[in-house]
């Protein structure tokens, strides 16, 4: 299982010039390389590097190494392209967006992260430093940090490139590494049902609830702030609207981190599984107002699902997904569905057998059963697997 360790750097002035500078020129070379690779329509790396090969190594002053990362970063990006075009997150072919989209050579800021493999970037983690190709010149003793349990992970598990990025005026390399998959639990003896919301980011079939009121109140705070300032249309007010739209993300990517390990580890400790619903197509099939479609889209359900998926494959927790309709209003009791089960957003009350619960505890023992029998079918499915920052 891959795992993403990200790491900050404490460059001296003179090594974060260096950098800076190093950034720059890879990414200027990026730049041009595809506006060749968009003139030429050559977008597979060796096909690409015929035409810009030796121009990136002069014209920029990049090694072998860092010259041919350039050029494969820019076809991996119009592969990323190509991609979102097909899946329409331009939208149709012929709209306005997927025209602008398709119809200019991709650019790279210049300050994109850039990729180092071993030949560039070696690590002395006795010392807590890195020595690090710029254009510059070999950069030796920088020096880096982190928390102990991502230092330890980086370490003993550090396999393939590590990325180069600047945030903010600060220095990260982001290091990809090899994590050993706990032995599954093939056997479990239930499940664990977990039914995600707004009111209730989630609640489990064991009564549990992680309330997500006083969050909601934050986010639509920083949702007003940010309205605002994007009125003002001035520099200063759209820098502290980026800078706020940041913070707003590091704090719902940290609950989401707590939620997944609480969940995780009470899965673990009682030796059962985990039953999810599927997230795919939730905006789609969401019924809203305007207001409560901007808190649903903007919440990164996926984000907390992949987070218990990843977190339970170390811990060897088997996950599952089961089809969440009418989990909200289907008693858990009788299996009796009805609009009129909910009178209100957090009570359910059976028309038929006058079971009463809370709303989400009621669905929570839904996906629970359901994963029971998803799991006992032999039909068992996991959210998608993805890179994740540690």
């Amino acid at each position: 299982m891959k795992l993403v360790v990200r790491v900050k750097l404490l460059p001296t002035p003179v090594q974060a010039a260096a950098l800076e500078a190093t950034l720059h020129a890879c990414n200027q070379a990026a730049t041009w390389a595809a506006g060749v690779a968009f003139e030429e329509n050559a977008r597979r790396p060796l096909e690409l590097r015929k035409h810009t090969y030796a121009e990136v190594r002069v014209r920029w002053g990049l090694g072998a190494q860092a010259a041919q990362h350039a050029i494969k970063k820019t076809c991996d990006a119009y592969t990323t392209l190509k991609a979102n075009l097909r899946n329409g997150r331009y939208g149709r072919p012929g709209s306005r967006r997927h025209t602008r989209a398709s119809g200019k050579p991709v650019v790279f800021r210049p300050q994109a992260a850039q990729p180092y493999d071993d030949r560039m970037l070696s690590w002395q983690h006795q010392a807590r430093t890195v020595s690090i190709w710029t254009t510059a010149g070999r950069l030796k003793g920088v020096r880096f940090t982190g928390q102990a349990g991502q230092l330890e992970v980086l370490a003993a598990h550090r396999k393939g490139e590590s990325d180069l990025v600047c945030q903010g005026g600060k220095w990260f390399l982001i290091a990809t590494c090899e994590i050993p998959e706990a032995a599954p639990n093939t056997q479990p003896v239930g499940f664990l049902g977990v039914d995600l919301g707004i009111v209730n980011i989630a609640a489990t079939s064991d009564g549990a609830r992680h309330c997500g009121r006083r969050v909601n109140r934050k986010r639509e705070r920083d949702r007003k702030l940010r309205s605002k300032l994007q009125k003002k249309q001035t520099k200063s007010a759209k820098r502290r609207a980026k800078k706020y739209a940041g913070k707003e993300a590091r704090r719902n990517k940290d609950i989401n981190h707590k939620i997944s390990k609480r969940i995780v580890a009470e899965a673990e400790r009682t030796g059962r599984g985990i039953a999810l619903e599927t997230l795919t197509g939730i905006r789609e099939r969401a019924r809203l107002r305007k207001p409560q479609r901007t808190t649903l889209h903007s919440w990164p359900f996926a984000q907390l699902g992949s987070f218990i998926v990843y977190k339970a494959k170390r811990a060897g927790v088997p996950v599952v997904s089961v089809d969440p309709a009418y989990t909200s209003q289907e008693c858990s009791q009788c299996h009796h569905i009805e609009r009129g089960n909910r009178p209100a957003q957090a009570v359910f009350s059976c028309r038929v057998c006058g079971f009463v619960e809370h709303a989400d505890h009621n669905a929570s023992h839904n996906i629970r059963q359901r994963g029971w029998m998803v799991w006992v079918c032999g039909a068992q499915s996991t959210a998608p697997e993805l890179n994740l920052i540690a």
